[in-house]
Parts: structure tokens; sequence; C-alpha cells
């Protein structure tokens, strides 16, 4: 159930906890490494670390088959595509500061979605797509 830890890597884990620019993922994995190493039980782990016992056996599986290196750090996540690309947001953009319908003061982001919907690209745009786009061009419509 442990795994035995050269000295240079004990050595390596401590400064490597030690560097202070860690995210806990990242301490929690040396951490669990090093639990291992002093054969501290699996419960014990999942208990002062608050992690799930599969994420130790993930973390050991690791380490066994990789080395060190792999074992602290993990595979890029691809995330969710962009859906909205720079163009999407300059005609989002000079909709908006573009000229209002008639019978309104000002464009609202209710408006915008509902004519953005009208345009190619934009079918499934919703409110909280279009205040994320404003916000990040700081375009106010007030």
């Amino acid at each position: 159930m442990s795994i035995k830890l050269n000295k240079s890597e004990m050595d390596y884990l401590r400064t490597f906890k030690k560097s202070g620019n860690l995210s806990l993922r990242e301490f929690n994995r040396a951490t669990v490494l090093l639990f291992l190493n002093k054969g501290i039980a699996i419960t014990d782990m999942e208990d002062l670390l608050e992690v799930d016992r599969t994420t130790i056996w993930r973390i050991k599986k690791r380490y066994l088959e990789h080395g060190l290196e792999m074992a602290l750090t993990e595979d890029n996540r691809s995330g969710q595509p962009i859906k909205y690309t720079t163009i999407h947001e300059a005609e989002l953009t000079a909709l908006a500061c573009g000229p209002v319908p008639s019978g309104r003061r000002r464009w609202t982001i209710r408006l915008l979605v509902k004519e953005l919907k009208k345009q190619r690209g934009f079918e499934t745009i919703t409110y909280g797509s279009v205040r994320k786009m404003l916000k990040k061009t700081n375009l106010n419509l007030g």
C-alpha cells in the first residue's frame, strides 16, 4: 500500500511544498506522496487532506507508472470551446453603439439579445453571454 521514495525525491517534495506558489491540488499531491512513503493509512489521508480515496489512488498510480514529476502535475484540461469569437464581439459592439430601435432611448441587454438572435451565428446567444462580452469590451449601455 505504501511506496518507497528515495532521499532525493523526498528532498524534492519538501522543497516543492515550500516553494509557495502552488495550487492546493499540487500541494496535496506532494503531501499524498510523502504520506504514502511514511505508510500512513488512506483513510487517515482522506481525513487530513480532505481528498477522495480515488484521488490518492490516482496519484500513487501515476507515480508508479510515470515517476515523480508526472505525479505532481496534471494533464491540461481542454474546457469548453469558445463559442463566440472576436468577430462576434465586434458585431455586438457595433450593434450596441449603433442606432437605437424606434421607441427606445437606449439599448438594453435584453434588446441586444433579441436583435442578435435574428442574425446568423447568434441563434443560441444568451443574456449572460451578451453581458460578459459587453463587460469584456468595457462598453457601457447607460
